[in-house]
């Protein structure tokens, strides 16, 4: 029997007054396919100071995807690139063996709302070149009453432009008018639902903002009832199969992985400057007693 588990978000304080919504990882859950994090941020709204400013920091063995729905991020990394992110457009960055960047949101009025995103790279990649692509058009696909915007992998035959290493799927959904859809799954996957806004439900059952929808594997295809203006994400991935740990912003698999990454970002090693960024970058916190276990 297929099931739905409910997993509600925590809060986590990016700093300077600016909370998110964390629904991965969790106690219950801690990776759906290679996705191994994922935030919810605001809608809060963005008057006067930057509502978002995360000042450089580093990552390794991951690929960040941040995705907008209001406002705008300016994006700056240790390999130089500065990209404004603005809604409807995907940004992906590959850590690899090391990268820094820096988030600061752009707008002065109006409303910040988005998620950010973290992909595990698999052991043989998780080495890779530090990269960064943004992708301002992704293809939509619609289901019913759904449009449905890839962001990575594919969903419905429509393949996302964005460069994946794992079998993997990442969607936008959004409900264009009340009604139904029913979007097709690969039952190898395992999936899970984050509703952001409006109302949908499954079965009967009413999905709850900033609760994660652990669906499982084995499902070939989701049903839902929507009502117009409902948007949640759909994330999913072959099982990872690779166990990994977690601190920070690392992604790794070894307690001496992680050490040696924090060493060489407090001793200005490996991890180039962000060029351009206003401030002084993050330190690293303390690492005895924070490692995330195994996923």
């Amino acid at each position: 029997m297929l099931t739905l588990h409910a997993l509600p978000a925590r809060l986590a304080d990016l700093g300077g007054g600016l909370t998110v919504h964390r629904a991965l990882p969790q106690r219950e859950r801690r990776m759906v396919g290679p996705w191994c994090f994922l935030d919810h941020m605001g809608p809060v709204a963005s008057v006067g100071d930057h509502a978002l400013n995360v000042a450089p920091h580093p990552h390794i063995g991951l690929q960040t995807v941040t995705w907008m729905v209001e406002g705008e991020v300016l994006h700056r990394d240790s390999l130089g690139n500065a990209q404004l992110i603005r809604p409807g457009q995907l940004s992906l960055m590959t850590a690899g063996r090391g990268i820094a960047h820096s988030e600061e949101s752009q707008s002065t009025t109006g409303r910040l709302h988005g998620v950010q995103l973290w992909t595990a790279l698999p052991d043989a990649q998780r080495d890779v070149a530090p990269a960064f692509d943004h992708h301002p058009s992704l293809p939509v696909q619609s289901f019913g009453e759904v449009r449905a915007t890839i962001l990575m992998g594919s969903l419905g035959g429509a393949l996302s432009p964005a460069k994946s290493y794992s079998p993997i799927v990442g969607a936008e959904l959004l409900a264009t008018r009340d009604g139904k859809a029913e979007l097709p799954l690969d039952p190898a996957f395992e999936h899970a639902l984050l509703p952001l806004a409006g109302t949908a439900s499954i079965d009967g059952t009413t999905l709850v903002i900033d609760t994660l929808y652990d669906l499982g594997q084995g499902r070939d295809r989701l049903g839902l009832d929507v009502s117009a203006g409902a948007r949640l994400m759909l994330i999913g991935g072959a099982p990872f199969g690779e166990a990994i740990l977690m601190w920070w912003n690392f992604v790794a698999r070894t307690h001496d992985e992680i050490a040696s990454a924090r060493a060489d970002w407090e001793s200005h090693r490996r991890f180039p400057p962000v060029p351009g960024y206003p401030g002084e970058r993050l330190t690293a916190p303390p690492l005895l007693g924070h490692l995330m276990p195994p996923a």
